[in-house]
């Protein structure tokens, strides 16, 4: 079993996997927006190629809507910028491409240094089958997935995790243990208080984005209230950006609520706009809350009418109105299991009264397993 384990390759994780939608580097961050609505997906990918000549094409990051709030809180008007403006100046491996026949413990280790998503290639084309997808004179339709000939799909933290939970016995006993006694539990927590503006998290936010964790709402006595999640605001719209110049971080919380956000938030973030005289996001609250407020509506206002009319636009099975929480005593693989059936990266781990001690994520639950599966004193069955 051990060796099976040690022989898979990250082709094997990405059966059944989409190919990736992408934009070129020279796209802007109006392009970005339109494709995250466009594609229903929570990131895009971003490729150095605008075309299908180049010898070799390479995915240099990816945005959600997280990295357009974050860039349009600091910038004015930011929607007509680059979208390099809002990638990293430099790789910080973020990004990184895999051979298909690369090990999983490659996968793993890369992760452990820092990448989120990891860029395979699933399906290869030769140049006829390319030329009768990419030529539009042809009757067919171009594709919006081929680099050089190429389809790519990305594996990240939870795929693995996933794949490791199915062969969980040949970590025996390591998943029983709890997650206290396995030292995994971090006390490294980005938190902000119920009533502090929410803009004041603004800064916690982009850093857990990009930990792939969330930030925690707590009372003075650091209970844990809930949380403001990166996930949740990637399924919001551009009028997010109003909620979090306006709201406290426990309004902000409601705001995010999954199933939309209440009438009195909305007339609340309407009413501050208009003291601060911030007309250009009053303009975008009443485009997108008021379907009555333009006399008719563009083909683009009908594409994206889900956003448009519901406001906070798409919905996801992932995204909730509670944070995830385990206890120090619960074992590795009920926190596994749970944080895979929420599709979350991370758990809060809390005593009985909500107390907050820390969190507990993905990569340390990977690093604790690659320390396993590496260790000479281990007997991997």
């Amino acid at each position: 079993m051990a060796r099976k384990f040690l022989a898979t390759e990250v082709s094997d994780l990405c059966v059944g996997k989409p190919p990736l939608r992408w934009l070129p580097a020279t796209a802007t961050v109006a392009d970005a927006v339109a494709a995250l609505k466009r594609s229903g997906d929570i990131n895009v990918s971003v490729w150095n190629c605008n075309n299908h000549d180049v010898v070799l094409c390479r995915c240099i990051g990816k945005i959600c809507m997280v990295d357009v709030i974050d860039y349009v809180c600091k910038e004015d008007n930011p929607f007509e910028s680059s979208l390099l403006d809002l990638l990293p100046k430099v790789d910080d491996g973020r990004i990184k491409h895999l051979e298909a026949n690369s090990s999983l413990l490659e996968a793993i280790d890369s992760i452990l240094e820092g990448a989120q998503n990891l860029v395979i290639p699933i399906k290869t084309y030769n140049q006829r089958q390319q030329h009768l997808i990419t030529n539009p004179s042809l009757g067919t339709t171009t594709s919006t997935t081929l680099h050089n000939g190429k389809e790519y799909c990305w594996l990240n933290r939870e795929d693995i995790i996933r794949f490791i939970l199915n062969s969980i016995n040949v970590f025996s006993p390591i998943p029983t243990f709890t997650i206290e006694s396995l030292n995994i539990i971090s006390n490294e927590t980005l938190t902000v208080h119920y009533d502090d503006p929410a803009s004041s998290a603004l800064p916690l936010i982009t850093r857990s984005h990009l930990n792939q964790t969330s930030v925690a709402v707590v009372n003075q006595d650091n209970t844990l209230i809930g949380e403001i999640s990166p996930f949740a605001l990637s399924c919001c719209d551009e009028t997010i950006i109003a909620a979090i110049t306006t709201l406290s971080a426990g309004d902000l919380m409601a705001y995010l609520d999954y199933s939309g956000p209440p009438e009195d938030l909305v007339h609340l973030v309407k009413m501050r706009l208009q003291e601060r005289n911030l007309t250009g996001m009053m303009d975008m609250m009443d485009d997108y809350y008021n379907p009555l407020s333009s006399s008719s509506s563009s083909s683009s206002d009908e594409e994206f009418g889900a956003w448009k009319n519901g406001g906070m636009g798409r919905s996801y099975p992932g995204r909730r109105s509670e944070a995830i929480v385990c206890n120090p005593w619960n074992t590795l693989m009920a926190v596994m299991v749970q944080m895979i059936a929420h599709r979350v990266s991370y758990a809060w781990v809390v005593k009985e009264d909500y107390g907050l001690v820390g969190i507990v994520t993905f990569t340390e639950i990977l690093r604790q397993f690659r320390s396993t599966v590496g260790s000479s004193n281990t007997k991997v069955r």
